[in-house]
C-alpha cells in the first residue's frame, strides 16, 4: 500500500474551487489506488476516517498550517523542525514521515507571490518539508507564477527543479515553467496538462433547491443564466483595482451588466456564490451577491435569485450544468460550467482564467478588466451573451477532447505515483 500526502487543497475551506480540486484528485486519481491518502487540512492532529467499502483508499486527515504557534503539532514550523529527528513528540510529523510520496496542488493558482509573501510561504512549506525529508514530490496541474520578487522566484525554481514530476494546467503555464527552469527543464518529468476539476463529479442536490430556482431550471421555455460575483474583487473594489491592476470598476461592471440583462432580455438570473465563507469575510461571494441585488430596481427582483450556500462542490456543478449560459469570476465556477457543456464567459483578474479557457478553445470568452475600462467590459460580456449559440456549438465539439485528455492525465499521474 502506498502512503500518500496530498497538500494544497484542504477540504471544507468554504472555497468551492479548492473543494473541487480536493474531490477531483481523490476520485479521479487516488481512489483507484490501494493507498492511504493523508490529507493536509486545518484541523487538529491525526484523524483516520472509516474506509469506504467500495474504495481501495484509506483517508487520514492531518492538521498542518502556517501557524505562529511553534509549539503546536499542526504548525509547519514545528513539523519542519521535528521531522529530521523522526518526528520526536509530534504525531503529525511522525505520520507524514511514513509517506512514500507527496502530491501538491497549491490551490491550483497559489504558487505565486501575487497574494502576498505570507500566503506564498504557506504554499511552499509542505513542499519544502517533503523535499527536506527525501519524500518524492509530485506537483499536480497548477499555475507557476507570476513571481514579482527575485528571492521568491528562486525558491519556486528550486522546488520545481527538485520535484520528481511537475504538471502545468495549461500550455502557457508549461511555457512559464520551461522559462523559469531553463537548462533544468526536462520533458521526461515536466508535463503540460489541464485543471483536474474538469473531472469533478456532479449530481443532484440532496436538499431541495429554492422553489423559484427549481421551477426555472425545470421549465424548458425559460432562459436561465448564472452569474458568479467574486467577493475577493467586489467587496473591496478599490484595493482590488490596485492589487490586480484593474482599469474597470468591477462593482459597476456587475451592476451595469446585470441591469442590462434584465432590461434588454427576458432571462431569469441566478447569482451563484462559489466561495462560501462568513459574510463578514472580505472574500464572501454571498455578501457580494446580496449587495449587488440591493442595487437592482425593485420591479426586476422577481427575475433574480441568490442560490443558498447549502450545496457542496458537486451539487453546485450539477446546478450550473442546468443553466443556459454562465458568467463567472471565480475560475472554478467557470470550469464547472465548461466541463458540463454550458456556454461560459468569464471576467478575469489574472492570466490564469484565459489560459484555462484556451484549453477548451474558448479564450475569446474571457473579458479582462485589467485591459478594458468599465463600459468596454460590460459591452464585451453582452457580446458574449449574444454569440452564445455559436460558442456553445464550438464548446460541445471541443469538450470530448478535453475530457479525454483529463482522463488520460489522471492515468499517467497514477502511474507516476506508483513509480516513485
Amino acid at each position: 500500500m502506498k502512503n500518500i500526502i496530498f497538500s494544497g487543497a484542504p477540504p471544507e475551506t468554504g472555497n468551492m474551487g479548492v473543494s473541487a480540486l480536493n474531490n477531483s484528485v481523490l476520485t479521479s486519481i487516488l481512489d483507484k489506488l490501494e493507498c492511504e491518502a493523508m490529507i493536509l487540512d486545518y484541523g487538529k492532529g491525526v484523524r483516520p476516517q472509516a474506509k469506504q467499502d467500495e474504495s481501495k483508499m484509506q483517508l487520514t486527515f492531518c492538521g498542518a498550517k502556517n501557524s505562529r504557534r511553534f509549539y503546536s503539532s499542526e504548525s509547519f514550523m514545528n513539523i519542519a523542525f521535528t521531522a529530521p529527528y523522526g518526528g520526536l513528540f509530534n504525531k503529525v510529523a511522525k505520520k507524514l514521515l511514513t509517506a512514500d510520496v507527496m502530491l501538491d496542488i497549491s490551490g491550483g493558482d497559489s504558487f505565486t507571490d501575487l497574494y502576498g509573501k505570507r500566503r506564498f510561504q504557506s504554499i511552499i512549506y509542505p513542499k519544502q518539508i517533503a523535499l527536506q525529508n527525501k519524500i518524492p514530490l509530485i506537483l499536480l496541474p497548477q499555475t507557476y507564477g507570476p513571481f514579482t520578487d527575485g528571492k521568491v522566484r528562486e525558491k519556486a525554481k528550486d522546488i520545481i527543479r527538485r520535484s520528481s514530476f511537475v504538471w502545468a494546467r495549461d500550455r502557457d503555464s508549461y511555457n512559464d515553467m520551461e522559462e523559469l527552469l531553463k537548462s533544468d527543464f526536462d520533458k521526461q518529468k515536466h508535463f503540460s496538462g489541464l485543471d483536474v476539476a474538469f473531472l469533478l463529479d456532479y449530481y443532484p442536490p440532496k436538499i431541495n433547491l429554492p422553489t423559484k430556482i427549481d421551477s426555472w431550471i425545470n421549465k424548458k421555455e425559460e432562459k436561465v443564466i448564472g452569474l458568479n460575483v467574486s467577493g475577493l474583487i467586489y467587496n473591496n473594489s478599490e484595493q482590488s483595482k490596485r492589487q490586480y491592476g484593474l482599469k474597470a470598476d468591477y462593482r459597476i461592471v456587475m451592476q451595469f451588466f446585470l441591469e442590462k440583462m434584465l432590461k434588454e432580455s427576458d432571462v431569469k438570473i441566478v447569482l451563484i456564490p462559489h466561495v462560501l465563507v462568513e459574510e463578514s469575510n472580505f472574500e464572501s461571494d454571498l455578501s457580494a451577491s446580496k449587495n449587488l441585488l440591493s442595487l437592482i430596481e425593485k420591479k426586476y427582483l422577481y427575475r433574480v435569485e441568490i442560490l443558498p450556500t447549502s450545496f457542496n462542490q458537486c451539487e453546485l456543478k450539477w446546478i450550473i450544468s442546468k443553466l443556459d449560459w454562465f458568467c463567472g469570476t471565480r475560475m472554478h465556477s467557470t470550469i464547472a460550467a465548461l466541463s458540463t457543456g454550458v456556454t461560459t464567459s468569464a471576467i478575469a483578474y489574472s492570466l490564469k482564467t484565459k489560459r484555462v479557457f484556451e484549453t477548451c478553445g474558448m479564450g475569446r470568452e474571457v473579458i479582462d478588466p485589467r485591459e478594458l475600462d468599465t463600459g468596454d467590459v460590460v459591452d464585451g460580456l453582452w457580446e458574449c451573451w449574444e454569440r452564445r449559440r455559436e460558442v456553445g456549438s464550438e464548446l460541445l465539439n471541443q469538450l470530448p477532447r478535453v475530457l479525454d485528455a483529463a482522463r488520460s492525465q489522471a492515468v499517467i499521474i497514477s502511474q507516476q505515483i506508483l513509480s516513485v
